[in-house]
């Protein structure tokens, strides 16, 4: 239940997709996720399902800096990278004034 950084991995046995699903989003921490499936629409499935900032579909690296890196829940706190890291320092306003040519 640790948020371990390094080259560790985790086997946990799970009984199908909803119970390996329910498992990996048991924790308060979402980084990163890594699924390897020959069916990619299983695959499809889990990057919509699980909670992570991050997700490696058959690759074991996701690492690229035109992404953006962060993690959800206890894990993130913003995003670093790509133009989402931008958006991290930058305050967003919406404003509305008369339509000066009416």
């Amino acid at each position: 239940r640790e948020e371990i950084f390094g080259p560790v991995l985790a086997i946990v046995p799970f009984d199908d997709e909803d119970d390996a699903v329910a498992l990996a989003n048991s924790t308060e921490y979402g980084l990163v996720s890594y699924v390897y499936t020959e069916n990619l629409a299983r695959g499809q499935r889990m990057i919509e399902r699980l909670e992570t900032g991050m997700m490696g579909l058959n690759i074991g690296v996701v690492s690229n800096a035109a992404a953006p890196f962060g993690g959800w829940k206890l894990s993130g706190l913003g995003r670093e990278g790509g133009a989402e890291g931008i958006h991290e320092y930058l305050q967003t306003k919406y404003t509305l004034t008369p339509d000066p040519f009416a």
